[in-house]
């Protein structure tokens, strides 16, 4: 009898003090949000386990590929295009989080399949030391050869939502203005990470990027060489967005971290390291008045979008790459 009670003692102990894990697909991009979750596991006694992917579309083709057998439990980083793809596919969990009457508006899915989690503009970002003339609009950048660098589409959202942008500003025109913009392409990488370390190494001096480029610059250098751009023509927001991954079991830790990406400990550190705009309402720091934006911004429905993107790419594909 005092052996059987040993042993629940012993398995009552292990249950408490045993850890479960939580794991979570990011982009490189995201990499930085793991400084901030120590608190997050210590309360609810969770190991979180970040695996990192080199853009976010690579981060749905890995759950399409383990649609059957889900790895991971939470996914950020998703654009509305690639939570469009995820939903065609039922990779994701509707889940409405604590706080979400916080978030300024959902703009990543009104149904809630995904939370957003940070917005901002794209931009066209320049060394000012290499373009003393930058063009003003996507027409003038068309007249330019091999300078500037963008993201695959096929791997990265931000070279997704550029294809996007052109799309929302062409329309049925587009194809056009790829191949008239083909010339002016130097390289395609497949994130942003990879761009910006070419356009820092001098491989070419334009790149795809983000409107809080030169917030960044002031914040850290108090100043930059490279300058922003949104073209004439009009801008273009990007969103990202958390969800939960559909699977038989979903953890209550999981659904609790979702609430954690919109909780003011979180959202506060985005604009300094993921140089986005927070979901919720928070004290932005001084360097965002250098935030650039547009008199207009050009939007995509995400039906629209969803049913039309695997086709566009393959277009994208017979242009750029034949």
């Amino acid at each position: 009898m005092k052996k059987v009670i040993l042993f629940f003692m012993i398995l009552n102990a292990f249950s408490i003090f045993s850890k479960e894990t939580l794991t979570v697909y990011i982009p490189d991009s995201i990499d930085w949000i793991s400084k901030y979750t120590k608190d997050f596991e210590k309360e609810n006694n969770v190991e979180i386990q970040f695996v990192k992917f080199e853009g976010v579309s690579s981060i749905v083709s890995r759950m399409i590929l383990e649609k059957r057998n889900p790895k991971a439990d939470v996914v950020i980083g998703l654009s509305a295009s690639n939570v469009s793809q995820a939903k065609k596919h039922n990779l994701l969990a509707k889940y409405v989080p604590k706080g979400a009457e916080k978030i300024k508006e959902n703009y990543i899915d009104k149904d809630f399949y995904a939370t957003l989690f940070d917005f901002g503009g794209l931009a066209i970002i320049y060394d000012s030391e290499k373009m003393l003339n930058p063009p003003k609009s996507f027409e003038e950048l068309t007249k330019l050869k091999d300078v500037l660098i963008i993201q695959d589409p096929r791997t990265s959202s931000t070279g997704k939502d550029f294809l996007l942008w052109t799309i929302a500003l062409y329309g049925d025109d587009w194809k056009d203005f790829w191949t008239r913009l083909s010339p002016a392409i130097k390289t395609i990488t497949p994130g942003w990470s990879g761009s910006f370390a070419k356009l820092t190494t001098g491989e070419a001096p334009m790149m795809v990027s983000y409107a809080s480029n030169e917030a960044y610059s002031y914040e850290y250098y108090g100043g930059t060489k490279y300058l922003t751009l949104i073209p004439e023509e009009g801008g273009y927001i990007q969103v990202e967005g958390s969800a939960l991954v559909n699977k038989r079991r979903i953890k209550d830790v999981a659904k609790k971290f979702i609430d954690f990406t919109i909780s003011e400990n979180l959202q506060k550190e985005i604009p300094l390291n993921n140089w986005m705009l927070p979901a919720i309402n928070v004290e932005l720091p001084e360097s965002f008045k250098y935030y650039k934006t547009s008199e207009t911004y050009l939007s995509l429905d995400n039906e629209f979008v969803e049913k039309n993107t695997e086709k566009w790419i393959k277009e994208w594909e017979e242009i750029i790459l034949r």
